[in-house]
């Protein structure tokens, strides 16, 4: 019983952790953008935008990851055999990947808090995809466990990689042709 209780809060602070991975790159891209326009549209968008990031990030985000992570931790004691799958090796490999994306996202986060602009508000688009990649791979080893087909998996993620790419760059011809889109 205790079991079940633990899985439903560690996915509700993975749900929410992966919310505000997805959320915060897009305001990112609007960070970016309002740093380039003219005054005072550049001063007035820039202290709302920094003001969003900052709640989402230390009050969703943030919270969500330490909160998924204990969670996490708690069913693993539950369930240590767990620790001796091979599905699950590879899971916690990219859940690691998944702490470097957030680490790196922080790192945006802070520059972009005192006003320095390092990448582009399109790098930030394509940044943005980084979590949805890990979000399917964690999601289909943590389903498929051991009926998971590497090679499938591994042509998924490039396919799904393609699409997100094409994706991209329709939307940013679109853009091109209609700036308010």
């Amino acid at each position: 019983m205790e079991y079940n209780y633990i899985k439903s809060l560690h996915l509700i602070f993975v749900i929410t952790w992966f919310a505000g991975l997805f959320y915060i790159p897009r305001l990112f891209v609007y960070q970016i953008e309002a740093f380039h326009k003219p005054s005072p549209e550049k001063e007035i968008l820039g202290k709302q935008l920094k003001l969003m990031a900052k709640r989402l990030w230390y009050i969703i985000a943030w919270p969500s990851a330490i909160l998924a992570t204990i969670f996490a931790i708690w069913l693993i004691i539950l369930q240590p055999v767990w620790l001796e799958q091979g599905w699950m090796h590879v899971k916690l490999a990219f859940v690691l990947l998944l702490f470097v994306y957030h680490y790196k996202t922080h790192v945006y986060y802070k520059q972009l808090q005192k006003d320095e602009v390092k990448v582009t508000s399109n790098f930030m688009r394509i940044w943005n995809e980084g979590a949805t990649f890990i979000l399917f791979a964690v999601v289909f080893l943590a389903i498929l466990k051991n009926a998971i087909n590497w090679i499938y998996g591994v042509v998924g993620i490039i396919v799904l990689g393609i699409l997100l790419m094409l994706g991209f760059r329709l939307y940013k011809n679109i853009r091109a042709k209609n700036p308010e889109a």
